[in-house]
């Protein structure tokens, strides 16, 4: 997925930082998007997937007007697990951020029914 940085996407606006380059936390929302897409080929009926561990390394700031492509790679299953390699690269091709991120497939009604 591309996705183009906007003000909208700075540390500045969303609290992480006092810099205007691509905040981590909406890079993650990125990654875990992408994740999350992919992961529905896995679910059955009543079924939904839950972000629920993110290793990911930032490496690089990018600039407001940059693109950033999100790809993930897979997931492994182990048994409800979904794991999900993934990276991030700017416009030049240069890697920005790369990990892991995983995800648990939840039948949706029994999972909502335990929020307080």
């Amino acid at each position: 997925m591309r996705h183009e940085v906007t003000a909208a996407d700075t540390a500045l606006a969303v609290g992480s930082g006092d810099v205007e380059i691509l905040a981590t936390p909406r890079l993650i929302t990125w990654l875990e998007y992408t994740t999350a897409q992919l992961a529905l080929s896995a679910l059955g009926p009543g079924q939904t997937s839950v972000g629920t561990s993110v290793r990911v390394r930032h490496r690089l700031p990018t600039r407001v007007g940059d693109t950033v492509d999100v790809v993930a790679d897979g997931p492994e299953v182990d048994g409800r697990h979904l794991r999900f390699q993934v990276r991030a690269t700017n416009s030049a091709g240069q890697l920005i951020a790369d990990g892991e991120l995983e995800r648990v497939v939840v039948d949706r009604e029994r999972f909502l029914a335990n929020v307080p």
